[in-house]
């Protein structure tokens, strides 16, 4: 999906780790929610409430999902799942463009 049609946007954005990361939220119809966003090259932890799918659409990092020694490498044009209540890290490798799914 290249597009969002019929979304509401909330204008401040969500700012992480000293502006290397930020997103801004997207509202469907349904209600359903997703960040579309930007991190800069580093190292990050998050935690989630929700399940959620991560779409990398340019960009290039590895991922360590909670309770996994595994780091796997994640290309514009891939995914990945983080289960809900779960943490996991991010070794961002360069500039990279996201958007997160939420999923209830």
């Amino acid at each position: 999906m290249k597009e969002f049609k019929n979304v509401t946007v909330i204008k401040k954005a969500n700012i992480y780790f000293a502006g290397k990361v930020t997103s801004r939220t997207i509202i469907f119809p349904d209600s359903t929610k997703k960040t579309l966003g930007i991190m800069m090259p580093g190292k990050y932890e998050f935690s989630t409430d929700e399940k959620e799918k991560m779409e990398i659409t340019a960009g290039k990092l590895t991922v360590q999902l909670l309770g996994s020694k595994e780091w796997k490498e994640i290309k514009g044009g891939e995914y990945f799942y983080v289960p809900a209540k779960s943490k996991f890290k991010l070794k961002v490798l360069e500039v990279t463009d996201y958007c997160c799914s939420y999923i209830k």
